[in-house]
């Protein structure tokens, strides 16, 4: 007896639906495009100039996916239904853009995903240890932070006058558990939740569902701009600190790809030397002595195997008549996530009795019994 096929199937949906994609050049931005259109969607796909001059193989990868499209355009109409327009999310202006080209194009803003990000991994001290290395912060802040803000506020005029509207964000179980090394990166995801919880009351009325996505740490990583600081303290170094900085993970993972990748995949390198990081600890791309950025040189079934699940998940929640608030996405995430939770339970329990009020009215009428 053969065991049934265990494959994820796109869930049906009765109608035709138009997406805004923040990142359609991404791993997941290219397979989420693909699946849709193949469903019958609608795709607005956000490009990122300077994403698409940086990194050589993601550019290739998206020319490979416009030649699908054409491929694709006289038996299945994908042309007609896929728009790639030049987005940068920190921007307003072409985020109100973006908006109105799915509006002028297919007559109304059905999904909106924002699955844009990038890493900057060093201690917070590292962090702060040089004007480029705050420069990164900003920027982090500006890209994973203010600028889905951005995008979700030129939305919302467009989903209110429609009636309705679904807004996804896609983030990490790294908004629920702090990771030595991401300290700064944990913090955008944080915020970006905390303002997502707060307008799905706000914009609820209005008919506008939103659903906070947490995938796993390694698919919001791996597949978009990692940038590392230089290792300059010698106390979070692996022979003195015990705590698992995400660097040295990173640098076990990437030394395992071919070194050609690798250089291949590092053409951003700011030279910003550090006189404490020695040859003994420059273990790997990201604990070099100066900034390094660059996208993780996975092969396209490595990045398909690993955003699979990921894609599965977006197309079944978008647009669903009553979509979870938060979802935790793979079994990885639910164990890390519910783990977290019996920690603090248990930290409650242990520290339950400071938590409570003061009967302040039963002290005075004991103090006044006692004549003090």
């Amino acid at each position: 007896m053969t065991e049934p096929d265990k494959r994820s199937h796109f869930p049906s949906h009765a109608e035709r639906r138009v997406w805004l994609i923040s990142s359609g050049d991404s791993p997941i931005g290219l397979y989420l495009a693909r699946q849709l259109l193949a469903h019958g969607d609608c795709v607005v796909s956000g490009l990122v100039p300077s994403d698409l001059l940086r990194d050589e193989r993601r550019r290739d990868y998206f020319h490979d996916f416009l030649a699908e499209v054409e491929s694709n355009h006289e038996s299945n109409n994908w042309k007609d239904r896929f728009r790639p327009v030049m987005l940068d999310i920190r921007k307003t202006s072409e985020c109100q853009a973006a908006v109105a080209e799915a509006i002028e194009a297919f007559g109304r803003l059905d999904i909106l995903l924002c699955c844009t990000s990038q890493a900057i991994v060093g201690t917070v001290e590292e962090l702060a240890a040089s004007e480029r290395a705050l420069g990164l912060v900003r920027d982090q802040f500006e890209t994973n932070y203010f600028g889905p803000v951005n995008l979700i506020k030129s939305a919302l005029p467009a989903m209110r006058k429609h009636g309705a509207g679904h807004i996804l964000v896609l983030s990490g179980i790294t908004a629920h558990i702090g990771t030595p090394g991401l300290g700064v990166y944990c913090a955008s995801e944080w915020a970006l939740e905390g303002f997502c919880d707060s307008i799905a009351y706000e914009i609820a009325p209005s008919n506008i569902k939103v659903t906070i996505l947490q995938c796993s740490m390694e698919i919001r990583i791996l597949t978009n701009l990692i940038s590392s600081v230089p290792p300059i303290l010698p106390t979070y170094s692996s022979s003195q600190n015990n705590a698992p900085l995400f660097r040295n993970i990173l640098d076990g993972l990437i030394s395992r790809l071919p070194q050609s990748d690798i250089a291949a995949a590092s053409p951003v390198a700011h030279h910003e030397s550090s006189t404490m990081a020695s040859e003994a600890d420059h273990q790997g791309p990201f604990s070099a002595p100066e900034v390094v950025s660059m996208y993780p040189p996975l092969s396209a079934a490595h990045l398909e195997a690993l955003t699979l699940e990921t894609v599965h998940t977006i197309t079944a929640v978008g647009g669903h008549e009553n979509p979870p608030s938060r979802h935790i996405i793979g079994a990885e995430g639910v164990a890390a996530v519910k783990e977290k939770l019996k920690t603090v339970s248990e930290e409650l329990e242990d520290f339950v009795q400071s938590s409570y009020s003061v009967n302040i009215a039963g002290s005075n009428e004991e103090l006044h019994e006692e004549g003090i």
